[in-house]
């Protein structure tokens, strides 16, 4: 194929695009014949994880600056496309410039597509990101069924896997508990976990000591307290909880963390004053749906799950506890790290990767709709959209625009560490003598930022930062005064 000089004033490019009928009928043509979904493909699937950067930066643009996939795709060749190009042509002369470069590739993109010689473009190998030789390519990732596990299930439908030269099979697990067994056994190569079990599992609370560490964080807030429609408008606060059966997914995970932290401000003793169960998130459901249970903290897929199902409300986001907390993490075996380095770190790219494509509004709804079929989340749309997007009922009659219900910084503070330390500590899991470090070495904090680096990300130069939470901040070079300082002034 001949190569054809385009001009590189967008101006000039977009006056010569039209001029040769290429936006409105060239386009147009191509899109009345093939499907929307072949459509999806040339433009969008098939750009990502196929080691071709700048046409993803290109598709990546255009679906940002449009407002989301779908946006994108009436711009391009919906009926009123002329109209959006000369609002375009009459708006920013930075941004919407670019976005008309961007889409006038695109477009072409889809009719290179549609004829086979896309790939033949020879700046996508020059752009192909270097894996190396990586010790193994095919693996076998654990998750389970819920949002805070999105990088790492939406990384192998939308192809940031195979980007980095990765054949990644998902295995689906129902219980934290049967995820730790299966690290400890090494039945698979790499883990979805709750941020606090690297740090358990290391300090032998709850198993035999056994190295595990963290890669990188998969999702921040995306928790809530959901309690029975049989307590509507008798819940105002944690002392509201007492005598209840309240449901939590594993010991060692943030909702348990959290939720002591909460019944604590309101000087309940969670070990006394409330029976905390530990329940996987269906049966929870299940128990709440028969009045079993009466609240629970969980993701907030089955937080929204309850005012979807009419069977409770939600009472509060986590994230009005502590903005910006981990839940899940990716995690490996240290003897598998140390057997597969190259393995490792293409595999927590590709993840980080994912989560910085996640972090952006923009790409939500296309997410909730990755993550929804039943290999994955087995969940309706609708309802992972009033997750991922933040517009959500509440089940109190109330309705809530929240961007940052659930977001994806992938960045592992050490600060995440010292306190999910200080809480094992008060709540008697382990001591200060057995965690002296705050549980920080089992964070690859430097690491992430090494990666996020070389994805072009900006990442802290800091490992650590004060959390600001809202029963008194934490300073993690304060860790052993803010547990006495905790204890001291709620009893607990």
């Amino acid at each position: 194929m001949a190569e054809i000089e385009m001009p590189q004033n967008p101006a000039d490019l977009i006056d010569d695009l039209v001029k040769m009928r290429f936006y409105q009928p060239t386009a147009i043509e191509t899109a009345d014949s093939i499907t929307e979904a072949e459509l999806r493909t040339a433009l969008f699937v098939s750009t990502v994880g196929q080691g071709k950067p700048r046409r993803e930066r290109v598709v990546r643009d255009l679906i940002k600056l449009a407002g989301g996939l779908d946006q994108a795709f009436g711009a391009a060749f919906g009926p009123k496309a002329g109209e959006f190009f000369a609002d375009a042509k009459r708006t920013s002369q930075v941004t919407r410039r670019k976005f008309l470069q961007n889409i006038a590739v695109g477009a072409a993109l889809v009719s290179l597509a549609n004829c086979g010689s896309a790939s033949d473009l020879a700046e996508d190998a020059a752009d192909a990101p270097a894996v190396g030789d990586l010790e193994k390519s095919s693996l076998k990732v654990a998750f389970l069924p819920i949002t805070c596990s999105t990088p790492i299930i939406m990384s192998k439908p939308l192809g940031f896997y195979e980007k980095y030269g990765l054949d990644v099979d998902l295995i689906k697990y129902y219980s934290w508990s049967v995820v730790r067994d299966a690290a400890i056994a090494g039945e698979l190569d790499a883990y979805h976990m709750l941020a606090p079990m690297p740090i358990a599992m290391s300090l032998g609370l709850g198993s035999a000591p056994f190295p595990m560490r963290l890669a990188s964080i998969e999702n921040n807030n995306g928790q809530g307290i959901a309690v029975a429609k049989k307590h509507l408008g008798k819940i105002n606060g944690p002392a509201d909880f007492r005598g209840m059966n309240i449901g939590i997914p594993y010991d060692f995970s943030n909702h348990n963390l959290l939720m002591r932290y909460y019944l604590a401000s309101g000087g309940l003793d969670p070990d006394k004053d409330v029976n905390l169960l530990i329940l996987p998130p269906p049966d929870a459901i299940a128990k709440l749906a028969s009045e079993q249970l009466d609240a629970f903290l969980l993701p907030d897929n089955f937080i929204q799950r309850v005012v979807q199902d009419d069977i409770g409300f939600i009472h509060l986001l986590t994230k009005d506890l502590w903005d910006g907390h981990p839940c899940c993490a990716f995690a490996a075996t240290q003897n598998w790290i140390n057997a597969n380095p190259k393995t490792f770190r293409a595999l927590n790219k590709a993840i980080i990767d994912g989560a910085t494509y996640a972090s952006q509004a923009a790409n939500r709804k296309e997410i909730a709709a990755a993550i929804a079929p039943q290999e994955y989340l087995n969940q309706p749309v609708p309802m992972l959209e009033a997750v991922m997007t933040g517009k959500f009922e509440d089940g109190q009659g109330n309705s809530f625009d929240i961007p940052d219900r659930i977001y994806f910084d992938p960045y592992p503070w050490k600060s995440f560490a010292s306190w999910i330390t200080t809480q094992l500590i008060r709540w008697d899991y382990t001591t200060a003598e057995k965690a002296p470090n705050g549980g920080e070495n089992f964070f690859l904090t430097e690491l992430a930022r090494e990666l996020a680096q070389e994805l072009g990300v900006d990442a802290p130069e800091a490992l650590s930062r004060v959390e600001k939470m809202q029963f008194g901040d934490f300073d993690p070079n304060q860790a052993e005064n803010y547990l006495k300082e905790q204890i001291d002034q709620f009893g607990v």
